[in-house]
């Protein structure tokens, strides 16, 4: 199962290195793509809990970094309006 880090720009420049357990990431996201931080926030809950639950499938238990990913996600992204944009960098 291969792990995927993936690069978001943030409204205000800055970036973000985010980490899935799964490549079913590349199912949600794509290089370049531009979207509101709600609808990066919606798609980075279900694409975490699918990689979890694929790590589940494979080792019993799910995984813990996915979890702290999302948790990481959704704190950051409360200091924006939820109709911000942002960008995937790279993936």
């Amino acid at each position: 199962m291969p792990e995927v880090i993936f690069t978001v720009e943030l409204p205000d420049g800055a970036t973000k290195e985010c980490y899935s357990p799964s490549s079913v990431v590349r199912r949600y996201f794509e290089k370049g793509e531009e979207m509101l931080l709600a609808e990066f926030v919606q798609r980075s809950r279900k694409a975490l809990a699918e990689a979890s639950e694929r790590v589940r499938a494979k080792f019993g238990f799910g995984c813990s970094s996915a979890a702290a990913q999302l948790s990481e996600i959704e704190r950051w992204s409360q200091g924006y309006t939820q109709d911000a944009v942002i960008r995937i960098v790279s993936i």
